[in-house]
């Protein structure tokens, strides 16, 4: 089955979102990739550009409860043993509004055993001399209250250079460390003294990244900014978030079983809550029937 995509221009940005999923296929500024993407003929790979519903992450073992109920969901990610990244990244989302710089998609979460909670769930998608902005709003359509989280999933390009010589600005002081064999939670701890500081922007070097990161600096108007930068270019790609996403998830896109496509940008991913927040409770959004939640995030040149 053909699915639809829709471009927007403005700003010099140019943006390509498909009707499955809500998916980012192509980001660019003047030309200039800002996020890796993928052909239109091709599957989303590594989960380039995908929305991420009702939960960002991992889900250890499928599994969680809520409200004093059990529930399994199907893992999608068995090398791990994990539920990845949620419910609507391969589904058709509906089309609300089509205009020359931005557009509206729009899906729905029916209730089924794995998740017996109704979303209502609606991404706007706009270009401007700011950057590339998705607002996201989700809203309670069923009769009890439900665990909820949201993030994207870009990779950054700060340019035609190798990764590795990228220099990365993160102002997070926090970081969720992991089991080495299935990247699931252990522990919240300072940055300081691990590989995983770049609070001052430096050069990501040959460290493998794919952690959460939370306690995230922010500007006088609440807005956290990630940075990574081509210094040889003289290019770089932000992203910036406002408190509403209190977590961050960045992976290097070390890939070793698909060596042509590894460490080719950067993910970073602004979450309402860290991996496997249904079960540790941490940071969750939890909407009550009728409840709405809003959230979003820009990419913009640098």
């Amino acid at each position: 089955m053909n699915h639809p995509e829709y471009r927007i221009e403005g700003g010099g940005y140019t943006a390509v979102v498909l009707g499955l999923g809500a998916a980012v296929r192509e980001l660019t500024h003047e030309g200039r990739p800002l996020v890796v993407g993928f052909a239109a003929d091709e599957e989303m790979p590594n989960f380039r550009g995908a929305f991420v519903a009702p939960w960002p992450n991992r889900i250890a073992d499928g599994r969680y409860s809520f409200d004093g109920s059990d529930f399994e969901l199907p893992i999608n990610e068995p090398e791990r043993g994990t539920a990845l990244h949620g419910l609507v990244f391969d589904v058709a989302w509906t089309l609300v509004e089509h205009a020359p710089s931005a557009v509206t998609l729009a899906c729905t979460i029916r209730p089924a055993d794995a998740y017996p909670f109704e979303l209502s769930l609606q991404a706007r998608f706009s270009v401007d001399g700011q950057g590339f902005r998705t607002d996201v709003t989700a809203v309670n359509t069923g009769d009890r209250r439900a665990p909820y989280g949201v993030c994207p999933h870009p990779y950054l390009v700060a340019g035609a250079s190798p990764l590795d010589e990228w220099v990365l600005e993160l102002p997070a002081s926090t970081v969720l460390t992991v089991t080495p064999d299935r990247l699931l939670p252990v522990a919240k701890e300072p940055v300081a003294g691990t590989p995983f500081d770049f609070r001052s922007a430096h050069a990501i070097g040959d460290v493998q990244i794919d952690h959460a990161f939370t306690d995230l600096a922010r500007d006088g108007a609440g807005r956290a900014t990630v940075r990574v930068t081509d210094p040889a270019q003289g290019t770089g790609t932000a992203m910036e978030w406002d408190g509403s996403c209190p977590w961050v998830q960045i992976h290097t896109a070390d890939l070793p079983k698909k060596p042509e496509n590894t460490r080719l940008g950067l993910a970073v991913e602004p979450m309402t809550c860290p991996p496997d927040a249904f079960n540790t409770g941490e940071d969750l959004v939890v909407l009550e029937p009728g409840e709405s939640h809003l959230t979003g995030w820009t990419i913009s040149a640098v």
